[in-house]
């Protein structure tokens, strides 16, 4: 049922007894609110307009353009931390080539490589979380050269789908036996 015959001033979208915003004042939807309470407080932590919780490991309240932008000031976290995520990477430009790294978090480390591409052509393919990144990025380098048709440094010439496969095959045990 319609609330009344206005849209949210926000986001545009039909004002109805579920979505609206309780108040007499405002012409604005439950969603839109939310987000602002979200942006209003500054105990809060944003990645390129991305909510990240405080239980993260480089957790620090404020926006950033980047988790390289906000671990300069908490260098001692952002080294330290082992959480993070295997990514595979690719660019047009090298057709049939991939490259396998490790981050934080892989999409602010794709839009990293966006800077040095005049067409913001980088896209992330793939990425899994691990608790040691560098471990299992580590072992994802091992596998694909084992199976690529080519390699220069952390680039494989080779199908996505197969470096796809490879990093599924990856747990923590994994490497945890590797170690012991």
């Amino acid at each position: 049922m319609t609330h009344t015959d206005k849209n949210c001033n926000k986001c545009g979208v039909k004002l109805t007894d579920e979505n609206k915003y309780p108040t007499k004042w405002w012409n604005v939807c439950i969603e839109c609110t939310k987000k602002q309470h979200i942006k209003n407080n500054k105990n809060r932590m944003f990645v390129n307009s991305k909510y990240v919780p405080n239980s993260h490991p480089l957790y620090k309240p404020g926006n950033y353009k980047s988790f390289n932008d906000a671990a300069f000031s908490s260098l001692n976290k952002y080294e330290s931390s082992n959480e993070g995520e295997v990514y595979i990477i690719t660019n047009k430009a090298w057709k049939g080539w991939l490259k396998v790294g490790m981050a934080i978090d892989a999409e602010d480390r794709c839009n990293g490589y966006q800077t040095g591409s005049p067409l913001r052509d980088y896209k992330l393919r793939y990425s899994k979380a691990f608790n040691n990144r560098r471990k299992a990025e580590t072992k994802a380098l091992l596998l694909c050269s084992k199976k690529a048709k080519k390699r220069n440094g952390e680039w494989f010439k080779m199908p996505i789908r197969e470096a796809k496969n490879l990093i599924e095959t990856i747990t923590e045990e994994c490497y945890e036996k590797e170690t012991a």
